[in-house]
């Protein structure tokens, strides 16, 4: 039989607080989640072009510099806000998607693979996108219907695991001083934030495109698809390199 479990709050800070982190867990394994199962989050925006009209550069901003590598555009204060921003951000979907998307994986136990598929699906006007992982987890953003987060699992349940803390004292930037005088991996340890920020840069590419994407997580390449691979990263102005 398979049950749903859901969770309509949490996540919706500028950070997952390791507090959030346990509540999700605890709640998950107490519902009985096993593997393969579902997690879905609520849709999140990405990012737009930006045709905001050319002002005046105020006195001692220095508009090339706050442009960097980015394409050169007139100064306008609205573009400050960089993240609706195509040139400067994912949207919403690289902010506080990194920390939904974060949150989801590590429940679930794939927070140290990434999606080998990504399905795009239009349902009379509505945008969503289910990432297929290969131990058969599947990801949903933007599924119909559905609150902020839910898991819908099947099998039997599978026991709590322990979930982990900042390390130190000082909450994250702490746990960074911890674990570089003890050599230890943080708790946000970048390897497993390249995953999950692989999630939010697929979906975009996906909506981008309105099409769904294979991807090969070994090569960081869509294979035999030059469209999406030029996708993967983006031109930078000189004299900026990376």
């Amino acid at each position: 039989m398979t049950k749903v479990f859901t969770i309509e709050r949490c996540f919706m800070r500028s950070r997952i607080r390791a507090a959030n982190r346990r509540e999700f867990l605890k709640a998950a394994a107490a519902a009985g989640v096993a593997c393969p199962c579902i997690v879905t989050s609520a849709a999140l925006g990405i990012a737009q072009p930006c045709n905001l009209p050319a002002q005046e550069i105020p006195r001692g901003v220095d508009w090339e510099m706050w442009l960097g590598p980015a394409p050169w555009a007139p100064f306008n204060r609205g573009r400050l806000n960089f993240r609706p921003w195509r040139d400067y951000s994912g949207g919403v979907m690289t902010d506080i998607g990194a920390h939904l998307f974060g949150a989801a994986t590590f429940a679930v136990d794939i927070r140290e693979l990434q999606p080998v598929e990504v399905i795009y699906n239009d349902e009379e006007g509505h945008e969503f996108l289910t990432y297929r992982y290969r131990n058969g987890v599947l990801l949903h953003h933007g599924y119909p219907d559905q609150k902020l987060l839910h898991v819908v699992y099947s099998g039997d349940p599978k026991p709590a695991k322990e979930v982990p803390v900042y390390k130190g004292k000082g909450g994250i930037l702490g746990d960074f001083l911890h674990c570089v005088k003890m050599r230890e991996k943080p708790f946000r340890d970048i390897e497993l934030a390249i995953n999950t920020m692989a999630v939010c840069h697929l979906g975009i590419i996906a909506y981008q495109l309105k099409r769904s994407l294979k991807w090969d997580p070994a090569n960081r390449e869509f294979p035999g698809d030059d469209e999406a691979n030029r996708l993967v990263d983006r031109a930078r102005r000189e004299p900026w390199v990376l």
